[in-house]
This record gives C-alpha cells, structure tokens and sequence, in this order.
C-alpha cells in the first residue's frame, strides 16, 4: 500500500508511512498495557480462591460487582480522556505543542479535584450501593471491605488516564505500558503479603487486593507524571505550567467528554442488568444442589471475551490517535483511510481469533469452569456464538474509539444508551427469560447489540461528518 505523508513533518506525528504498520506500531504497546491491567482481575479471583471455604467463594462472589461500582465512579470520571486524547493529537498534529502541554494541565487539574470528591461520594455511599445489588451479608460484607480501600484511587485511576490519553495523542504508547508493567507487578507482590498475610503483614483477605489495588494505581500514575517531567516533555510541552490553567480549554474537554463518560455509565449499567438477567434464569430454574449455572456460565464467557475486547480496544485507541492527528493535519481524507485500514487489520486478526474461540470452546471451558460439567455445558453454546461475533465487535468498537478521536463523542453517546436500553436489556429478558430461551437467548440479544453497534459505527464513519467536527 501507498505510504501517506505526513502534512507538517516537525511535528513528528505518527501519520506517516503504511497504514497498517503505523496503526501495529502504536497499537502494540497498548494491547500489552492493557491485557496487563485485565490480568488483575483474573489474578485477584485466583488469589481468592486460595483463601479456606467460604471466605474464598464470598470474595469471588463480591469481586465482579464491586468493579462494577468502581467503574461507576472511576470509570465516568476517567473518560475525560475521550476529549484530552482527541484534543491533545489535533494540536500536536498542528505544530502546536505547548496548547497540547495545555490541554493536558486542564485534564489533570479536573481529574484531582473531580477525583477527589468522586473518591468521598463514593466512600460514603458504598452501604447503599452494595446492599442494593448484592442479598448476602456475607458477601456484602467482603464487598465493602474491598471498596473502603479502592475507591480512594479513583483519583489515581482518572489522573492516569488523562496522563494515557495525553502520550497516546502524541504517539507515546509505550508511556502507559511502561506503567502499566511497574503498576502491576507491585500490585501482585502486595496481593501475596496482604491477603494472605505473608512476611510479617497483617492478613487482610480481600479488604488486602483493595489496598493493594490502591497504592499500585498511585505508583502507576507516579510513573506516568515522572515521563511527563522529563527534560524533552517538559521543554517541549510544558504540562505543569499553571498558567496555562484556562476554563475555555476545559470547557472544550468536559464537551468532548461528558458525552463519553454517560455512554461508559450507560455501558456499565447495561453489563450489570444483564448479568441480573443471567442470575434471574436461576432463580426461576434453581438447580438440586443451588449452583448458579447460569450465572457462573456469563461470567466465564464474559472473561473469555474481555481479551477480545481489550485487544479491540487498543486497536481503537492507535486508530483514535491516528484519525486525530490526520484531522489536525487538514487531511480529513487520510483520517478515513487511517480508519479503514484498520477495521480490514481488525476483521482479518479479529476474524481468526473469533475462529479460535467457538472451536476450542470445549476447551477453553474446561480450564476455566473444570469443577462444573454442568457450567461447561452451558456456556458452550453461547461462547461459540461470541466467537463467531468476534470481527463484528472489531469493527464496533474501533469505529467507536475512531469517532470519539474526531470528537465525535455525542453520536457514540446517543447510539450506546440507545441500544444498551432499548436492544440489549429489554431483549436479552424477553429472549431469555420471557421466551425461556435461557442463556442462549440472552447472549442472542447480545449478538443483536453487537450487530447493531457495528452498523451504527460503520454508517456514520462512512458518512464523513465527523470530518468537519471542531476540536
């Protein structure tokens, strides 16, 4: 393929040269932060599970909707990202460092005071939240005790992740990767001393990954803030200039963001309800020994789809990237190509992945659910029928971080809160439990959300209006 030029060459933008391998270079680095960060999660279920009888199984139970609570908070608040990201790669792309430096002053000064008080309403409200999605006291109680430390880094998650955006606008990928490595490693050390006690610790069991979780993140952003002070950045950008503070800058941003954030809370609260609807199909079909077939079959689907979508979704960052910079160059049709070369990468990668995964679903199940034949069974069916959807998510969700690069934030809010609450809820319950489907018609719903997502994303990428879109 041609390679495209790149318009103001001083600016070292990353717009130069194949598509595919300027899309490769910057997404690389990503995917690898990225499947770091999702390992947590995978590891602090195993670490759980070593702990003796009940204490172990509460703290998986409390694990995946204590997440959803902090993604409520740390998620919403960490999708000023969205704008800084888009923001920060059209001015650099224009030659104008030090309003890309600006741009990203204005997004850390949001993130520490809006984490700040998102950290102390969120403290104060986890009684309330946890009692209304989790009946075990129990559980309820692992839950809580995990939260009164992780809810303190919701700061250091949205800090971070205005940091990200700003070094993946300029094409500084490995920054976060970087991070990522140092932040989990000595995440995964304090899980081992602190659940579990070891080497003079307290034993704290889950109320330790909270902790844990905590002063990882804030190493993390430590990491990124001491790249952002390095003599090149610091002359070139001026990120810590407080004079650069200016409300039309943020204005710009929250503009750019809120959008982005209610489809991250609409996101979120479509996962929770239909992982409810996944729990309803055994409360109505309880079985003899009261194993939450069901329940346990979408989870373990789920983990085996979040690779996916994190691999998706760092392609869709390179391409974010990439689609701004071209727009900042005054070469809106390079943003296209940079746009579709990356869904053709995406279906081709995507599309033997998805061929992967419903063949060796027997497999795969057996690894992850091997103490639970009737789990396995379950699940079979729906994870091959994910499988197969696997280039079609490729294509929804790259066009999505596509659109929110060109800023066009508020058409990917309007689309997600429509399909998540008129497609995906109400039809995974009408299929599911309605129709009596079960499970696989609850992921059939899941199917039509993705088919539909993937459509909305391709037409109006298609359509070129977000070419004109100010940022």
């Amino acid at each position: 393929m041609a390679e495209i030029a790149a318009v103001h060459p001083t600016t070292n933008v990353v717009t130069s040269g194949p598509p595919f391998r300027a899309i490769t270079r910057l997404a690389l680095p990503t995917l690898v932060a990225m499947l770091t960060q999702s390992a947590v999660n995978e590891i602090d279920l195993v670490f759980f599970g070593m702990l003796p009888n009940a204490e172990g199984s509460n703290a998986q139970a409390a694990l995946m909707p204590s997440l959803i609570v902090l993604w409520a908070f740390g998620g919403s608040l960490s999708a000023v990202s969205v704008g800084t990201q888009s923001m920060t790669a059209r001015r650099f792309a224009e030659g104008d460092n030090k309003a890309a430096g600006a741009v990203v002053f204005n997004a850390f000064v949001f993130t520490l005071l809006g984490g700040t008080l998102f950290s102390l309403a969120a403290f104060f409200l986890i009684p309330l939240l946890v009692g209304s999605i989790i009946s075990s006291p129990d559980v309820r109680a692992a839950a809580t005790s995990y939260l009164g430390f992780r809810v303190w880094g919701v700061l250091s998650m949205a800090c971070t992740a205005a940091f990200k955006a700003f070094f993946d606008g300029i094409g500084k990928t490995h920054v976060h990767l970087v991070s990522a490595v140092v932040m989990n490693v000595v995440n995964v050390a304090l899980c081992i001393l602190l659940i579990f006690g070891n080497l003079g610790f307290p034993r704290m069991g889950m109320a330790g990954a909270g902790l844990a979780g905590v002063v990882s993140t804030y190493l993390g952003l430590a990491v990124m803030i001491g790249y952002a002070l390095k003599p090149e950045y610091r002359r070139m950008f001026q990120p810590f200039d407080r004079r650069k503070f200016d409300p039309q800058i943020l204005k710009n941003l929250l503009k750019l963001s809120i959008p982005g954030g209610i489809a991250t809370i609409a996101v979120m609260t479509g996962f929770a309800l239909f992982a409810w609807i996944a729990g309803r199909l055994d409360t109505l079909h309880p079985t003899p020994n009261g194993e939450a077939v069901n329940a346990a079959a979408t989870s373990n689907i789920v983990g085996v789809l979040k690779l996916t979508f994190t691999a998706c979704l760092a392609f869709g960052t390179a391409t974010a990237t990439l689609v701004s910079q071209s727009l900042g160059e005054k070469d809106p049709a390079k943003a296209s190509r940079f746009g579709w070369a990356s869904i053709r990468l995406g279906l081709v990668i995507f599309g033997v992945v998805g061929i992967i995964e419903a063949l060796a679903a027997g497999p795969i199940l057996q690894l992850i659910a091997k103490e639970s034949i009737p789990v396995q069974q379950t699940a079979y069916g729906p994870l091959i029928i994910m499988g197969l959807m696997t280039p079609v998510i490729a294509v929804g969700m790259i066009l999505t971080q596509a659109l929110f690069g060109a800023g066009d934030t508020l058409f990917v809010m309007i689309v997600e809160l429509a399909l998540h609450f008129i497609c995906l809820v109400p039809l995974a319950y009408l299929l599911g439990v309605t129709f009596d489907l079960g499970i696989v018609g609850i992921f059939g719903a899941a199917a039509t959300y993705i088919f539909g997502l993937a459509i909305a994303m391709v037409l109006r990428f298609r359509s070129g209006v977000w070419k004109v879109i100010k940022v």
